[in-house]
């Protein structure tokens, strides 16, 4: 099969031709430059110092982006309550004052629209911030998610005692020599911490702080030892790939995939990072290594890659191969099923890879239940002399231990078992239908559960195996999406492995760059079973790039088909009965649990 990709000729021209990798980061790869920032520097005036037992006297406030004075806002607010004598003195701000002014819930909104899209700033930020956001909640306004900027707390990370006795405003105000002296009124306050925060800007500046993302770290609580590693991330580039931190040995620690590597290294480093074993990882790397990949696709796949060959302590998805789990019809007079950790070149039928086995063994229980094969292990000739066991006296085996069903016979059932686990599960989702619907009659709820999820297990292993081994049939497969730039991300999948990715610059052609990556790309031997060439979830993730909107396939060797009457069909269906169960209420759940395929209630 295959299909032509678009002339470039016939692409539009306008503009520069640019390599996917020489295009401009973006803002938001980059982060947020502190010149395009707006800020909002607040302050208020209150009757007291905790919010609920006090309330605000007056609102200033100051709005300003790239050093320009764009807006600002000020009022006085009727706090309800009297002023205190002292706060009076110190304010000069009396009961007189505010008695015709607007009580809080009426100023709360103009202000927050003053704010809205701002970076909020004030002198000892809880305080401020606190008040607003009480008031805010307890009159019934949304607090928006504001990105806070403590000039108080940003100057004691910066500045040393040898340069200010403290971090008070006035301090600061001289030291910065503000245009504005602060007096205890809250628009000459913020117009003062405007200039304090353009002051500070400045020595942080040149410590390498550029960005909004760089002050907040600045301003948190990120202790010494962690802000002294951000240089690790200093020799990555901005631009897509997968990230290994290192220890002292060279150990590989953890692995992590970014669309940009350095922003998303250095944010180890910051506050934002919570995880408590992340922050003992980091406490323990001396390096990061970074590797540059073409697509989002091929940097998910090597992630993968080489977290399995690592297995990194601190990747908490660490995939072990080695601990996959198969069911198996086995190849002997009268096979049966058995659970074994690999697939074997033995003519034996197959379902998995399971990734635990308890939903091995449930999927097992749903096959036993459809089909009344053996389950005993012991090992038996074409004409077997054994007494049969419990199973048989229930009508759940056909009891070929004691002679009574010929070998042919038994066979039947063996091939119906295989086809239900590569073709058609129907007979399965059958059984274990009828199964839930007797026991639901029998209001055997818990048991009918069991069943249900007996069935899942089997259906969705089987729909899982059926789309690998379609994909890991076909030779190689050569698919192209658009970039945004108008290029083409270029990928070459053989037998389900990635062997292959790169991107085709806007203005080139891309046949001749898929040609070429074609030429170099991996070589990818056939091999036993749907998962032999890469690993299940590599496999899943070049089908969900497969399934993604936007995709072209450009050359295929081989049949890429999925059974009509497969399980595929069955999962939407399954997961209906699943969402209907969960969001019923407990007592209805219990009273009624629908089979797969029933109709679903109105």
């Amino acid at each position: 099969m295959s299909s032509s990709l678009p002339d470039p000729a016939a692409a539009p021209a306008s503009g520069p031709v640019t390599p996917i990798r020489g295009v401009q980061p973006s803002f938001d790869d980059l982060g947020t430059p502190l010149r395009d920032v707006t800020f909002c520097v607040v302050d208020l005036e209150t009757t007291g110092g905790a919010p609920g037992d006090s309330g605000i006297t007056e609102i200033g406030a100051v709005k300003v982006r790239g050093g320009e004075l764009l807006g600002e806002f000020q009022t006085l607010v009727n706090p309800a309550e009297p002023i205190p004598p002292f706060i009076a003195v110190l304010t000069g701000i009396t009961d007189r004052m505010v008695a015709s002014s607007p009580r809080i819930d009426s100023v709360l909104p103009a202000f927050l629209e003053f704010a809205r899209g701002c970076v909020l700033v004030a002198h000892n930020a809880p305080f401020d911030v606190g008040f607003l956001k009480h008031d805010s909640q307890v009159h019934g306004y949304d607090w928006p998610d504001f990105a806070v900027v403590d000039t108080a707390l940003l100057a004691r990370r910066v500045l040393t005692p040898d340069e200010t006795p403290n971090c008070k405003l006035g301090t600061l105000a001289k030291l910065f020599r503000t245009t504005t002296t602060p007096n205890h009124r809250a628009l000459s306050d913020a117009r003062a911490t405007v200039d304090v925060l353009h002051g500070l800007f400045e020595r942080v500046g040149s410590l390498g702080v550029q960005t909004l993302e760089d002050l907040q770290t600045y301003s948190s609580r990120v202790a010494p030892q962690v802000r002294a590693k951000r240089h690790l991330a200093e020799s990555l580039p901005h631009a897509p790939g997968v990230y290994l931190f290192t220890d002292d040995r060279g150990e590989v620690l953890y692995v992590g995939k970014s669309k940009d590597l350095r922003n998303r290294v250095r944010s180890y480093f910051t506050a934002s990072e919570t995880r408590t074993r992340i922050g003992e990882m980091i406490g323990i790397a001396s390096g990061v290594r970074g590797i540059e990949c073409g697509t989002s696709l091929e940097a998910e796949v090597r992630e993968l890659r080489l977290i399995a060959e690592h297995k990194p302590r601190y990747n908490r998805r660490s995939k072990f191969p080695e601990r996959q789990h198969w069911l198996k019809v086995t190849v002997e007079p009268f096979p049966r099923l058995s659970l074994v950790k690999q697939v074997r070149d033995d003519d034996a039928g197959y379902l998995g890879p399971f990734t635990s086995r308890k939903t091995a063994e449930r999927a097992m229980a749903a096959l036993h239940e459809a089909f009344p094969i053996r389950q005993c292990t012991d090992r038996m000739s074409r004409t077997p002399r054994m007494s049969p066991c419990v199973l048989a006296e229930m009508g759940k085996c056909v009891a070929p231990c004691d002679g009574r069903i010929a070998p042919e016979t038994y066979g039947e059932f063996v091939t119906a078992l295989r086809s239900a686990l590569t073709v058609d599960p129907a007979p399965v989702v059958k059984a274990l239908d009828r199964r839930i619907d007797l026991l639901s009659a029998d209001e055997r709820f818990e048991d009918a559960a069991v069943h249900r999820d007996r069935l899942s297990a089997f259906v969705r292993s089987s729909a899982k195996m059926q789309r690998m081994a379609s994909v890991t049939g076909c030779a190689e497969i050569c698919a192209a999406r658009r970039t945004e730039d108008g290029g083409w991300e270029l990928h070459v999948i053989r037998r389900g492995r990635l062997a292959a990715a790169g991107i085709s610059p806007r203005g080139t052609d891309p046949r001749k760059y898929l040609e070429m990556l074609r030429a170099s790309a991996e070589t990818v031997l056939p091999g036993i079973g749907p998962v032999a060439s890469a690993s299940p979830e590599e496999i899943e993730l070049v089908l969900r790039w497969l399934d993604s909107p936007g995709i072209r396939l450009v050359e295929m060797e081989g049949t890429w088909t999925c059974p009509v009457s497969g399980a595929g069909r069955h999962i939407s269906r399954l997961d209906n009965a699943h969402a209907s169960e969960d969001h019923r209420a407990p007592s209805e759940r219990r009273r009624r649990l629908r089979p797969l395929g029933a109709t679903r209630a109105s």
